[in-house]
């Protein structure tokens, strides 16, 4: 039964809502954007003055989203039998914008074309760290909520994020805090994801080597999926130290670091440069989070 509220965030209302049959419903929401909050959103006492806009400043023909101060998911739906499993994609730009193209769209594709469904968040920016924060998590909580309209897996909803989105990944997945003050039923759903994917991610470690201050690694924090490259200027040290955080804490992690490939690549083709092609390692993490194989226990085999 659809949930008449969900018409409510809708920011383009057109559309038939009124379906019953969980896919044409699916196609009436299909790339529609969906507000998050209704009033006021917690953490707006330092929103940005400027227009939103759209641009390529830097010339690499990429897109890029500035100003967000009135935070969503567009939603981007996968043809399936049943209730689809979903990732919240969360692009990076240093909290300064995001790369709402290369980081965004072209990940949500990438997301449906092996059998996920997307929700591309547009978060509050720019420098609204907790801003974003309390959006990522408010996004989660909202598809949750609404699963039976999405037509997704409420127990089956991930996240991925890149350098700054990176960091926003870990956020909700190792919450130091709270992110913000009940405010509605929505916010009776928990807003940890099922699993998590840190893409080149910024803004994780300190400089002694120790996960930064805002996170809480613990045996609660979803099984996770790390990339990056040596190269990276933003440091490697991210990865690493993320990494054994989650092993300490016994939680299930899969690793690829590589010799280069700079940073902010997406899923880009960068030929003859080894990190081109990570989302294929990544499609095998993903599927086995949801087809709920039972890994062997390789551990106790000892073989030479």
């Amino acid at each position: 039964m659809l949930k008449d509220s969900i018409k409510n965030f809708c920011k383009d209302g057109s559309g038939d809502f009124t379906a019953q049959e969980p896919e044409l419903l699916r196609i009436a929401l299909r790339y529609k954007s969906f507000k998050l909050w209704q009033g006021t959103a917690p953490c707006s006492e330092n929103l940005a003055t400027e227009p939103l806009r759209y641009d390529n400043s830097v010339g690499d023909g990429r897109l890029r989203l500035h100003n967000v101060t009135e935070p969503e998911i567009v939603f981007s739906p996968v043809q399936s039998k049943g209730k689809a499993p979903a990732v919240l994609v969360c692009p990076g730009g240093g909290y300064r914008y995001t790369s709402v193209e290369a980081e965004g769209y072209a990940l949500c594709s990438y997301f449906n074309s092996i059998g996920f469904s997307a929700f591309l968040l547009n978060y509050r920016c720019p420098l609204q760290r907790d801003a974003a924060f309390a959006d990522a998590a408010r996004a989660i909580r909202f598809i949750r909520y609404y699963s039976n309209e999405f037509n997704v897996a409420a127990n089956q909803i991930g996240v991925i994020g890149f350098s700054a989105g990176a960091h926003l990944a870990a956020r909700v997945s190792a919450p130091g805090s709270e992110p913000y003050p009940v405010c509605d039923e929505i916010d009776q759903m928990p807003f940890i994801p099922d699993y998590a994917a840190i893409i080149y991610p910024a803004y994780l470690a300190t400089e002694d080597l120790k996960v930064a201050p805002e996170f809480s690694v613990t045996e609660k924090t979803p099984p996770t999926f790390i990339i990056q490259t040596e190269d990276d200027g933003i440091h490697v040290e991210n990865a690493l130290v993320w990494y054994k955080a989650l092993k300490d804490a016994g939680v299930k992690a899969e690793m690829h670091l590589y010799e280069c490939g700079g940073h902010g690549y997406g899923i880009a083709d960068r030929p003859g440069i080894p990190v081109t092609g990570w989302e294929k390692l990544a499609e095998k993490w993903f599927k086995l989070r949801i087809d709920a194989i039972k890994v062997p226990e390789f551990s106790k085999e000892v073989r030479s």
